[in-house]
């Protein structure tokens, strides 16, 4: 299957041209071969020769995680025996949520990263070191690498966490660029103060920040990106992508917002009412995958709230733009008359000096209303830094939540439950 990643680049005309197509393929597809969908449209009396193009897609009713999670199989287009890779994304009812790839879909997975970390700054003269998980049916640690791979440039894969490893590996073998969560970067750079490395003369150039926000809604970086690029020169690119979709949105090196891959994925922002916001306001990001063999979706809502920008970039694509997450749709907490995503939360924690790691649990109270606990890693164990956290979270927060102060080890436990692959930061206990 080929693609080309100047299709970014082309009129708007054409990249609407191209999506009018490949949705028509897709529908055929999947109208054919998806139980998922086949009785979907049934049900529905939907005619897939009426939406002719990515405008008609309102008449098609979106597709939901729990419709993904409750019917797994269901989205299955291929035999059994044509799929290569499993993976797996956190479902909303407790269990795993299967994403089954064949080899057409690899190869379409690689081509996306290829396209990626073309669109933040790659070449083949390039050496990424990953610092991610490779393994535990994670989609993203094998994209990236198949990307890489593509792009030609070269690999050092040591995985999540270690900083000691990752610095000898760094100053050994010369990496240009790092892929990593940016709160670890944070400790990246703690570890190399605390143990006087020079990490200012290191090779490292740049970084892709996955899994975390690093800037603002209007694309200034925030307290995670500040307090990287305050300390380290290096340019951070930021990266949005779910499993599902099977698909990233990138940002190019003017740093304004998340490039659509026109050729892999049509996006919709949706309201509360599933109908379409304008350019500028928060919606539901809500994909259709392009391209897609063993389980594509269409108009699935992923849960997470973005805005999205349409103007030509300085980069010379003429794509659409995804925002910063703004905050994920399970993830808002009404707090004693005071409403945030916990990404706005997130925010405030990562200001505070005094608060090295933390843990937000929200659970709900006895009269139905949301309840917040803070578990903290605190800078030290005095009365003072005790006030000092208090007093700036009722003045930021406006009320004041219940914290528990943890040790290291425990913050560790709390942070990294058996199998997971990134840094647990919200617990949903709500009823």
């Amino acid at each position: 299957m080929a693609y080309s990643p100047t299709a970014a680049f082309g009129s708007k005309e054409s990249i609407q041209q191209l999506q009018n197509k490949k949705l028509s393929e897709l529908l055929q597809y999947v109208q054919i071969n998806s139980p998922y969908y086949k009785a979907l449209f049934q049900q529905q009396k939907i005619d897939i020769r009426e939406i002719r193009s990515v405008g008609d897609l309102d008449n098609i009713p979106v597709t939901t995680k729990e419709d993904l999670q409750l019917q797994n199989t269901e989205f299955l287009c291929v035999p059994k025996n044509k799929l290569i890779e499993y993976t797996a994304t956190s479902g909303t009812l407790g269990s795993p949520v299967t994403i089954a790839l064949t080899e057409n879909d690899l190869q379409r997975l690689a081509y996306n990263e290829y396209s990626s970390f073309l669109c933040a700054g790659g070449s083949q003269d390039d050496i990424y070191q990953l610092m991610l998980t490779l393994d535990r049916q994670f989609m993203a640690g094998m994209a990236y690498y198949s990307g890489i791979r593509q792009m030609g440039a070269g690999i050092v894969r040591v995985g999540p966490g270690v900083p000691s490893l990752q610095w000898e590996n760094i100053f050994r073998l010369q990496p240009t660029a790092i892929v990593a969560v940016p709160s670890f970067i944070i400790k990246l750079i703690q570890f190399a103060k605390d143990h006087d490395i020079d990490f200012a003369r290191s090779s490292v150039k740049k970084a892709v920040c996955i899994g975390e926000n690093i800037r603002n809604p209007d694309f200034s970086l925030n307290v995670l990106g500040k307090r990287i690029t305050d300390q380290w020169d290096i340019h951070l690119y930021s990266t949005y992508a779910s499993t599902e979709m099977q698909t990233a949105f990138t940002e190019c090196g003017q740093g304004k917002g998340g490039h659509l891959q026109p050729e892999l994925v049509i996006v919709e922002l949706l309201d509360e009412n599933d109908q379409p916001v304008g350019a500028g306001q928060q919606g539901e990001v809500t994909i259709t995958t392009l391209g897609v063999e063993g389980m594509p979706l269409l108009r699935y809502k992923t849960g997470d709230v973005c805005m999205f920008f349409e103007e030509p970039c300085a980069c010379g694509r003429h794509t659409l733009r995804l925002s910063p997450v703004i905050g994920r749709k399970k993830q808002m907490i009404k707090f004693k008359g005071t409403t945030l995503f916990a990404p706005a939360l997130f925010e405030i924690l990562n200001a505070m000096s005094d608060i090295r790691e933390y843990v937000a649990e929200v659970s709900t109270n006895d009269i139905a209303t949301d309840e917040v606990l803070l578990y903290i890693l605190p800078i030290d164990g005095s009365p003072e830094c005790d006030h000092r956290i208090r007093a700036y979270l009722q003045a930021k927060l406006r009320v004041s939540p219940h914290i528990i102060y943890l040790s290291p080890e425990e913050m560790q436990k709390l942070q990294f439950p058996e199998g997971l692959r990134k840094p647990l930061k919200f617990i949903d206990k709500r009823n």
